[in-house]
């Protein structure tokens, strides 16, 4: 029996891999139906948890204040809006575009209660940054405990 050893190159089998992942999530392959059917993009969102409040910060671009809605519990963040495609006219030409137009909805749920009533927002520049003040009984609070001698 003899051995025979192959020489393939295990880069050029990651290399087809990627191009057949590419050829899948290609945006011409996908059909104008599949794509209004819901599939639309969340924006992306940074949480920061404090002693006193939670901090979220969403990214909103192109996005207008007015068409966002932004709802706030106790325990959860709730935010939809839409983009709108600008309405272009052109005669000729083509536009091919990766910015995703439509609306979304996106809930956020929150590690801890907070105080929806003093929540404060700021919007600017497509950044949305909100400061959702923890309820008082979600505050760390240190408690001495008295130890009474055994002995």
């Amino acid at each position: 029996m003899t051995l025979v050893r192959l020489r393939l190159n295990p880069w050029q089998e990651f290399n087809a891999i990627q191009r057949q992942i590419n050829r899948l999530f290609d945006e011409d392959t996908l059909s104008p139906a599949f794509l209004d059917r819901g599939l639309s993009r969340v924006p992306a969102a940074e949480l920061k948890e404090t002693e006193d409040a939670i901090h979220l910060k969403v990214e909103l671009p192109g996005i207008e204040a007015k068409d966002l809605d932004l709802q706030v519990t106790e325990n959860t963040v709730y935010l939809s809006g839409e983009r709108k495609s600008e309405a272009k006219s052109e005669d000729k030409g083509l536009i091919k575009t990766e910015f995703h137009y439509g609306k979304f909805q996106r809930i956020i749920p929150l590690s801890a209660r907070i105080q929806n009533t003093n929540v404060t927002a700021d919007y600017k520049d497509g950044i949305l940054n909100l400061t959702l003040p923890k309820a008082e009984q979600e505050k760390n609070k240190v408690v001495k405990v008295n130890l009474a001698s055994s002995g």
